[in-house]
């Protein structure tokens, strides 16, 4: 854990999980908050729980994801996160880039790291997604966004689960 964590106050930081079976009990003494499946539900609870009467310093979002090339087992962080079945390229922008949206770009987050690409659906065809994304989760993405909104530092970890394939609900 970073030195930044180690001085803040368990108070001071939020950790965000979509649901409690992904801590498995293990974080009773912490401030957790279990949002519920999907980039909405998760949107919608992270900014209920950062109101200004409960100021938080730090989110941490823990979860389970899908890769394409990480085995079962691994324990990533994510640095970087796109809304990867956002597709408005009959428009003219590039898929994962939200339209007409001002100052925010298609990927959130540092310039270097695991990408975790965000959608509303388990990944069946690896050939259909952006070659860019090492993880794949659906709630990271809104949880950073919101994050970025409210200028709170984010951070993600991820458990692989399955290999973003045909067998992903099986595995998961």
């Amino acid at each position: 854990m970073s030195k930044v964590l180690y001085n803040m106050n368990k108070k001071d930081i939020l950790i965000v999980c979509a649901l409690e079976m992904e801590t498995q009990g293990q974080l009773n003494d912490y401030n957790v908050i279990y949002t519920g499946v999907g980039k909405v539900n998760a949107a919608i609870s992270l900014t209920e729980n950062i109101t200004p009467r409960r100021p938080i310093k730090r989110v941490i979002n823990f979860g389970t994801a899908g890769s394409r090339s990480l085995p079962i087992g691994e324990l990533v962080e994510c640095t970087q996160f796109v809304q990867r079945d956002m597709d408005k390229t009959a428009l003219g922008f590039k898929k994962g880039e939200t339209a007409f949206e001002d100052n925010v770009p298609m990927v959130i987050g540092c310039e270097h790291g695991m990408v975790c690409g965000t959608g509303d659906n388990f990944v069946q065809d690896i050939n259909k997604e952006l070659d860019i994304i090492d993880v794949f989760d659906m709630e990271a993405y809104a949880l950073a966004k919101v994050c970025r909104r409210y200028n709170i530092p984010f951070t993600s970890y991820k458990y692989i689960t399955d290999n973003a394939n045909e067998k992903s609900a099986k595995d998961w």
